[in-house]
């Protein structure tokens, strides 16, 4: 089954220091792929990988549960401890929450984690029916492209399979109750207005971790898909000052990259 156009993985070889970075339920690496390509730009080894189901067409999510989709995220987390000294992890949404739960699982083997509006819950009186409906109804409407920015776009699926819903409920339930084992320094970056994922997730959240050294930002002008909105590079800058902050060598590896980049531009 072919891919949707632009909704291809990414990875790139870097330095010493790695970031995983993973996308939300029905979206794609495309929704995250500036994040990536900006650390990656940087001289960091980013991976970016492509969740079961996803970005194909929805009859393939409807197959697949949470566990399929936090195996793919464990595995490129373990390729990137062999290859790095240090490794990140980043989550958008759905990706917040997979990122939650391997820094739990995986303790000091990540050194930090950044969130863009992570998902905590599945929201509203429909979400209690989940285990019942989801046999009589196959999908519901999409809810990609939450983005404030004009012209922007998110390439994602337009239904919303609810098999894979209710086990998205279920995976939200299993990582809140595992919250206490995240102790790694964390940077969650939360839009004010989100019609996906509302605020009060990222307060539950911050208020559940074990995590000591926490910053909270406030994004004013985007909405659930910050990551191609309006604050993108606010996101894109505070995710490597986080990162540059809790391992100074990246910075030489920016440098580095930046060097190299120039020269290329100028053979």
């Amino acid at each position: 089954m072919p891919l949707l156009p632009g909704a291809e993985p990414f990875r790139r070889d870097g330095g010493e220091v790695g970031v995983l970075v993973c996308h939300g339920f029905t979206g794609s690496p495309q929704s995250v792929h500036p994040w990536a390509a900006y650390l990656a730009d940087r001289g960091l080894t980013v991976s970016l990988p492509l969740l079961p189901g996803h970005a194909t067409r929805w009859q393939d999510l409807q197959i697949t549960t949470w566990q399929d989709w936090y195996a793919e995220v464990d595995r490129e987390l373990r390729a990137l401890t062999e290859r790095c000294s240090k490794v990140f992890v980043c989550g958008l949404s759905m990706g917040g929450a997979l990122a939650l739960r391997l820094a739990a699982k995986h303790g000091a083997a990540i050194s930090g984690v950044a969130l863009v509006n992570p998902g905590n819950k599945v929201h509203g009186l429909a979400a209690k029916a989940l285990p019942v409906a989801r046999h009589l109804v196959r999908t519901t409407k999409g809810i990609a492209s939450d983005i404030a920015k004009p012209g922007a776009e998110e390439v994602g699926y337009d239904r919303v399979p609810l098999h894979a819903a209710h086990s998205l409920r279920r995976f939200f339930q299993q990582v809140d109750s595992e919250l206490p084992g995240v102790t790694q320094p964390l940077l969650v970056m939360t839009s004010r207005q989100d019609h996906v994922v509302p605020p009060g997730d990222s307060e539950r959240i911050l208020s559940r971790v074990s995590s000591t050294d926490v910053r909270h930002i406030l994004l004013e002008r985007s909405y659930h898909v910050a990551t191609l909105d309006h604050d993108a590079e606010q996101i894109f800058q505070e995710t490597f000052a986080f990162l540059t902050r809790l391992a100074p060598e990246v910075r030489a590896d920016a440098t580095e990259a930046a060097t190299e980049g120039t020269a290329s531009g100028g053979a």
